[in-house]
Parts: structure tokens; C-alpha cells; sequence
């Protein structure tokens, strides 16, 4: 198991020197006349990993998926599976499997019809084929539906069918693109959790594709966002989500608050920004690549924000004064848009632990005070 619930002992296979990657992505570019959809991309995926690949509509994860699949031709570069360069091997011979976000089930034929249909085509003992679909049937908890139709199961269902079909040729690497896509959220949650735990006692090598930020947070070991056909960060959810490399990336997963500023001092262990249009200081307790002078942009997650009624004891850095604006109150948190004194809206979210009667409450329009701890932003200098 690759994922990050290791003792804290082991090595991730990615941060491993020793290990060798399982899939290696080496220069692919994919161009449709003058166009990149796919620019220059260099990637590891190491074996039992699930790797996401994240971004907008247009950004080339589709693109960079369909050639490791084999249904898209690389332009320049390679791509290597287990040793094996992919450049020769046509789709039907390649030790990959592809699932789509439409399912794309046989409606006349039954589930495990549906499951058995690729073994079928490559003429399996019946015995055999019979085994693996009854084995796949129990591992996606779908054997009592086994002579059902597609139009008789539910949207959750219809994905388990599609996902024991892609699996029961045991690839070597599953691709799936925006598997998750066609549900409604509360079973796309549910089912997040099944396919994590479906490729955990397989082991198959999974590259999702999905425009979902939490989808890939919760599915990922690792995360490659992607802008304009490259690659610009790789690394955890965790690593993606805490230390963006880029305003895009900040902006681009969850919500973030990003204040552009100049920095005022760098000293070792340390930084100030001074952020006119926030109205004060942002100070840093920890070295910045930046000289004094130098505009950046300091990112702080609303989460890491504290809203008070009543200045705290300190005030000055870390601390502004605003209004709020609006209100949202979603239930197991509220979202605060407070307009700081210089001008700029900031976005605060504050869990709801507990009950609250009225005049407990921040309401709208009240003064409040915004703060945060020297080591919740971030400061990017692009």
C-alpha cells in the first residue's frame, strides 16, 4: 500500500532514490496542428499508486490519459510502462485498461455479461472467465446483482459494473477519466472510498483525470496539476494543498485568500510583506527566496483565519480590522466575507461546534477583527 497512512517509518516509493518508476512520462508533447495540447510533460508514477491528474476543461489531462491508453499518438517523447516503451503497442495489445465517465455498459447483456465480455473476446476457458467475474463480482459487492440489467441498477452500481470490467483482465495500469463524474455528490463521496479501497486489494496502478479537487484530494497519493498542457506541481494533497507552488495552484485548490504585497524585510527564519490593500502587515516566521522590495503574494486558507469581535491583545501584524459583508451559513461551518480597511473582501470560515442563540453570532455589518498565526501564509513570488 502506497498511499500516506505508512508508520511514518517507511519511504513513499516517490521520495525512495532507490525506486524505479512504474510509468515514465519523458517529454510527451501532443500537438494538434499548431496547438500543444500536451506540452513537454516528464512524470513518474510509481506501481500501486493512484496518481490524479487535476485541472480545468482544455488543460490536456484527457490528451496525456488517451495516449497512455494508446488512442492518441505523442507528437515527441515516450512512454514507458513497467519497462516497456508503449510507442509500438497498438490500444488492444497494451497491459492498460480505460474507464469512462459514461460507463459505457452493453444495456441487453447482463452484469456479469457486462463483466465477463473482455475475457470473452480473448476466448478464456469458461471456467476461467467464470472464476475471475464471480471473484470481481464479490470484491465491488455486487454478486446478488449479477443477472440484473444496467437499467435496473443505480448510478453507483452502474460505476462498480464498469470498474469490475476494466479490472477483470488485471491491467498492469487503470486509466480512468472523471469516473465519478456522473454521480450526485453525496454517493460520489461514498463511492470515493470503495474504489480507494477496491485498488488497495488489487494493487492496480490507478491515473484518474478529474476537474474535482476534492474528488483528487481524497483519492490521490499523489496529485499533477496541470495548466495549459504542462504539469505545474506535483506532490501530496497534502504537499499541493499547504505549500502551493504558484498563485494558480493556491487559487486553483480549495479556497484561498491571496493578498499581493511588497516585501518590506528577509531575514533568516523570517519575513514581513507589507499588503496595502489588506491594510497591515503580513509577517512570516520563516525564510522567503525574495529580496526586500520585491512584490509577492502572501496565500492564507480561510480556515487559518481567526474572526473576533474584540482586538486581540497584540495588534498590528497579522492583524486587520474589517466589516462583514456577507454571510453564509452552511451548516457544519460559515463562510465570512469581511472588507478589511484597505479595501480588500477576505474570506473566513469558522466551524460550527456548537449551538448559538442570537447576539452569539456575528452578524452583518458588524467590526471585527481578523487574525492569523506567522506561519499560516504562504508567500510566492509567482
Amino acid at each position: 500500500m502506497v498511499r500516506s497512512r505508512n508508520d511514518g517509518n517507511a519511504l513513499e516509493p516517490w521520495s525512495d532514490p532507490a525506486a524505479e518508476p512504474y510509468v515514465r512520462i519523458s517529454g510527451v508533447t501532443k500537438r494538434f496542428g499548431d496547438f500543444a495540447a500536451v506540452n513537454d510533460v516528464s512524470l513518474d508514477i510509481y506501481k500501486g499508486e493512484i496518481f490524479c491528474l487535476l485541472g480545468g476543461s482544455g488543460c490536456g489531462k484527457s490528451t496525456l490519459l488517451r495516449m497512455l491508453a494508446g488512442f492518441e499518438t505523442p507528437s515527441a517523447g515516450s512512454v514507458v510502462l513497467d519497462a516497456q516503451d508503449l510507442a509500438a503497442i497498438p490500444p488492444y495489445q497494451r497491459p492498460v485498461n480505460m474507464m469512462f465517465q459514461s460507463y459505457a455498459l452493453f444495456p441487453h447483456m447482463t452484469v456479469e455479461k457486462n463483466i465477463a465480455f473482455g475475457l470473452e473476446q480473448e476466448h478464456l476457458p469458461k471456467a476461467q472467465i467464470a472464476e475471475r467475474v464471480s471473484q470481481m463480482l464479490s470484491i465491488v459487492r455486487l454478486t446478488e446483482y449479477a443477472k440484473r440489467r444496467p437499467h435496473q441498477l443505480s448510478g453507483g452500481q452502474k460505476q462498480r459494473v464498469a470498474l469490475a470490467r476494466a479490472l477483470v483482465k488485471r491491467p498492469k495500469l487503470l486509466l480512468l477519466d472523471e469516473p465519478l463524474g456522473a454521480l450526485d455528490r453525496k454517493l460520489r463521496e461514498h463511492t470515493q472510498f470503495e474504489l480507494i479501497n477496491i485498488q488497495q486489494q488489487l494493487g492496480v496502478t490507478f491515473i484518474v483525470v478529474t476537474h474535482d479537487q476534492e474528488e483528487a484530494m481524497t483519492l490521490a497519493s499523489r496529485i499533477g496539476v496541470m495548466n495549459h498542457g504542462q504539469i505545474v506541481q506535483i506532490g501530496t494533497p497534502s504537499q499541493i494543498y499547504e505549500a502551493p507552488n504558484s498563485k494558480f495552484v493556491a487559487d486553483f485548490i480549495g479556497s484561498v485568500n491571496l493578498f499581493e504585497g511588497r516585501l518590506i524585510e528577509a531575514q533568516e527564519g523570517q519575513a514581513r510583506i507589507q499588503c496595502d490593500e489588506l491594510g497591515g502587515v503580513v509577517h512570516v516566521d520563516y525564510a522567503v527566496d525574495a529580496s526586500p522590495g520585491q512584490s509577492v503574494c502572501a496565500a492564507i486558507r480561510p480556515e487559518r483565519i481567526h474572526l473576533l469581535r474584540e482586538p486581540p491583545e497584540h495588534t498590528g501584524e497579522n492583524c486587520v480590522r474589517g466589516v462583514v459583508r456577507e454571510i453564509a451559513y452552511m451548516g457544519d461551518m460559515s463562510i465570512y466575507l469581511v472588507q478589511a480597511d484597505g479595501g480588500k473582501v477576505v474570506r473566513v470560515t469558522q466551524p460550527n461546534i456548537a449551538r448559538v442563540t442570537h447576539g452569539q453570532r456575528i452578524e452583518w455589518d458588524e467590526q471585527v477583527y481578523l487574525t492569523w498565526r506567522a506561519g499560516s501564509p504562504v508567500v510566492l513570488t509567482r
